[in-house]
């Protein structure tokens, strides 16, 4: 059975930081590129940020010089260290890893407010 848990969010202050982790089992987990995506109220799912098999990363506009996307395969996890945290940031965020085949966490909400 495939799980992706999510942790680490919350409610943080704007400008603070946060680092999100997503524990994957059930999958080999290096063969999966992983991504985060994210949720706000009223709006569709949008992607955040990617890290291939390789390491390889891409980010969306947005956050690019604020989030930074790593694994750590011996652990079968991905973060997300996300810095200089807007309000526009509050959203739920969901873990996925893809090879070929899409998996999903439940998500974890962060809110930015002051």
């Amino acid at each position: 059975q495939v799980q992706l848990v999510e942790s680490g969010g919350g409610l943080v202050q704007p400008g603070g930081s946060l680092k999100l982790s997503c524990a994957a089992s059930g999958i080999i987990f290096s063969f999966y590129h992983m991504g985060w995506y994210r949720q706000a109220p009223g709006k569709q799912r949008e992607l955040v940020a990617t890290i291939s098999r390789s390491g390889t990363t891409t980010y969306v506009d947005s956050v690019k010089g604020r989030f930074t996307i790593s694994r750590d395969n011996a652990k079968n996890t991905v973060y997300l260290q996300m810095n200089s945290l807007k309000p526009e940031d509050t959203a739920v965020y969901y873990c996925n890893a893809n090879n070929g085949i899409n998996f999903w966490g439940k998500g974890t909400l962060v809110n930015v407010s002051s």
